[in-house]
């Protein structure tokens, strides 16, 4: 089926289309998707909250560090750089992406492990043996659900359950129905991995404070693609990984976010050589690190980290600012053309219909849409991303995603659906 069919809405195809120019050649990031293989092709990629596409110069940025790094000083580099990447690279993803001022943010291990880390101490930091009970909802990613249920099994704790609309999210009054004098920890996503569902930060987290609790956010689907405040919010502590808008590629290590006012007082449970002070000095006995060092465990994951920085310079000279004025601009279109073109076709936003409610993604449902819908659409070189039961998920990042690009992919799901 053409893009030029006139659809039941009254706005032509052409029309759309013609729009889609219009808002990419008025795009002030236009130029940034150039930075990004991939992009000069006729891929429609609409999963680039799932995996970011790479930066042309993360080839180079390998190669330079195989070679004269690695290659070239070859041991010498743990002394001369990489044993200060993990804070310096958390420094500048807290200035750039988190609203963090520097000595809060370090690159650590995979999410699930930083978020085990995080909970445990927050857990250990109540030290009120009447607070018992955690919070989360049952909306969340599987692997945040899936920790807390363990660590609740480890030390006895009860847990208390938030029901959301899975077509929306937890909201600021759910929060506060069941924190309380008996709440110890709180665990949030500040976007809903399913419908994109923007949380209220801030509010939420004066809400837990309120209750005499700390709050632990997933920023997973946030960083890099809303504007954050960690300072400003008093948030307790953080964590998300940095695949998605930041671009560090497959399995990049995720950061870790404790509040300054937190770091003096805090031990994270997994300890490891390089958490310990002076690593290097193999002594027995651990002596955590000062600061947010200590919430190292292991050798840090160099290779892992490369890949993020050329993301972070561009996000520093784009601004998020910019970025999320886009990224709101995607979604917006993309809704656009799910009214004019799915909707007609017994479609269903799984999202919120408010801009500033959403985040860098929408779902789509439809009885129709399976994984095999998904896996034809990604042989047709369109890439979204299934979720379970009939759940299309159309992730937009905006350095690298233009609108045309939605237009194309929106149009190829249209076209399955009709068969």
């Amino acid at each position: 089926m053409s893009i030029h069919q006139e659809n039941p809405t009254g706005v032509s195809s052409e029309e759309l289309r013609q729009h889609a120019a219009e808002l990419d050649r008025n795009d002030p990031l236009a130029h940034f998707r150039d930075h990004f293989i991939g992009t000069d092709t006729p891929l429609s990629y609409l999963d680039g909250n799932s995996l970011g596409r790479p930066l042309k110069r993360t080839a180079d940025d390998v190669a330079a560090f195989v070679r004269d790094e690695w290659g070239g000083r070859l041991i010498r580099g743990w002394d001369e750089k990489w044993l200060a990447m993990p804070q310096a690279i958390g420094d500048q993803m807290g200035r750039a992406v988190l609203g963090a001022a520097p000595g809060q943010t370090i690159i650590a291990d995979s999410t699930t492990v930083v978020l085990y880390k995080l909970i445990r101490a927050a857990l250990a930091a109540v030290q009120d043996p009447d607070r018992n009970e955690l919070v989360l909802d049952t909306e969340n990613f599987p692997t945040d659900r899936y920790l807390v249920e363990g660590i609740a099994l480890e030390e006895g704790l009860t847990l208390r359950w938030i029901e959301p609309d899975p077509a929306a999210g937890v909201t600021l009054d759910q929060v506060r129905q069941v924190t309380g004098p008996r709440t110890a920890v709180v665990l949030l996503s500040q976007i809903a991995y399913r419908s994109g569902h923007l949380a209220d930060l801030p509010g939420i987290t004066a809400a837990v404070h309120d209750a005499g609790a700390l709050v632990v956010w997933d920023l997973c689907h946030s960083a890099g693609s809303v504007e954050i405040d960690l300072d400003g919010a008093d948030v307790d502590f953080a964590a998300g990984c940095t695949y998605k808008y930041l671009n560090g590629g497959p399995g990049s290590p995720a950061f870790a976010y404790v509040n300054a006012r937190h770091l003096a007082s805090l031990n994270q449970p997994i300890w490891g050589w390089m958490g310990r002070k002076d690593a290097f000095e193999m002594a027995a006995g651990y002596e955590p690190a000062a600061g947010i060092r200590g919430f190292l465990s292991g050798t840090p994951a160099i290779f892992g980290m490369i890949a993020m920085q050329g993301t972070l310079d561009l996000i520093e000279e784009a601004s998020m600012g910019a970025i999320r004025e886009k990224s709101v601009a995607l979604t917006a279109f993309a809704v656009e053309l799910f009214d004019a073109w799915l909707a007609p076709l017994g479609a269903e936003l799984a999202s919120p219909r408010e801009p500033g409610e959403r985040g860098g993604h929408i779902t789509v449902d439809h009885p129709d849409f399976t994984k095999a819908t998904v896996e034809a659409l990604w042989d047709g070189d369109v890439i979204p991303d299934f979720r379970s039961p009939h759940g299309i998920r159309v992730g937009l990042s905006p350095l690298s995603t233009s609108f045309a690009e939605v237009l194309q992919g929106m149009a190829a799901i249209r076209d399955r659906l009709q068969g």
